[in-house]
């Protein structure tokens, strides 16, 4: 809007401004949403943008360096494929000649470990003074499965093969690289979210998160 002012005594005097009123859409946006609207796309387009946030999540994790994306752009759909995918696996070396063997149990085992679980770790780092919502250190904690997840593949292969000492030591190197790896990747995308001198108290949880799933890796794909 440019506007200008003839004064009594002579003086020219200008006012210069640019109004510009903001769409409704991004004055009710709240921070972190996206610039566009999801209703007026195709439903593929939806998908495969959603499939490519997924992917990208999952790189970060098997290369941990760059935080942004995995805490910014949060999502669970993530930890909810790995929790199902662990928990069918698991589910599959029932022993089937126990009653109770139907693969139930270890299948309901494993949502309550890793959906409790990693509330109870995010409730502790927000007790803590963690800087991060609640959400993102689920996403996180869920994403970071995936090389323990990676495990669990390998030790499933593995049981094909007659069982020896040798092939049990090899599953559990293969189980300890899992757990080993996926620690290390929250505790980067994590630690920076704790006050230096309680990161100890915040790591610890997620340390024993990760043993317990990585126990029942090595546990329940035995014969």
């Amino acid at each position: 809007m440019d506007t200008k002012l003839d004064m009594h005594d002579g003086d020219d005097y200008s006012l210069a401004g640019d109004m510009s009123i903001p769409s409704a859409r991004r004055n009710n946006a709240q921070p972190g949403q996206p610039d566009f609207n999801t209703l007026d796309e195709p439903i593929k387009e939806t998908i495969m943008r959603d499939v490519k946030s997924v992917t990208a999540k999952f790189y970060h994790v098997l290369y941990p360096k760059e935080k942004s994306t995995l805490l910014k752009e949060w999502d669970l759909w993530g930890p909810l494929l790995l929790c199902t995918f662990m928990a069918t696996i698991l589910q599959g070396t029932a022993d089937i000649t126990d009653s109770k063997g139907d693969g139930g149990p270890q299948f309901a085992q494993v949502f309550v470990i890793v959906w409790i679980g990693a509330m109870i770790v995010t409730l502790n780092s927000k007790l803590l003074g963690g800087n991060i919502s609640f959400f993102q250190s689920v996403c996180v904690l869920g994403y970071c499965l995936a090389p323990v997840a990676g495990s669990l593949i390998v030790c499933s292969v593995l049981l094909f093969i007659e069982q020896t000492k040798f092939i049990f030591f090899l599953r559990l190197v293969v189980t300890l690289i899992g757990f080993l790896w996926s620690s290390y990747a929250a505790y980067v995308f994590l630690g920076d979210s704790q006050p230096p001198n309680r990161k100890p108290l915040a790591v610890y949880p997620i340390v024993l998160f990760y043993f317990i799933l990585s126990w029942l890796v090595i546990s329940h794909s035995a014969t």
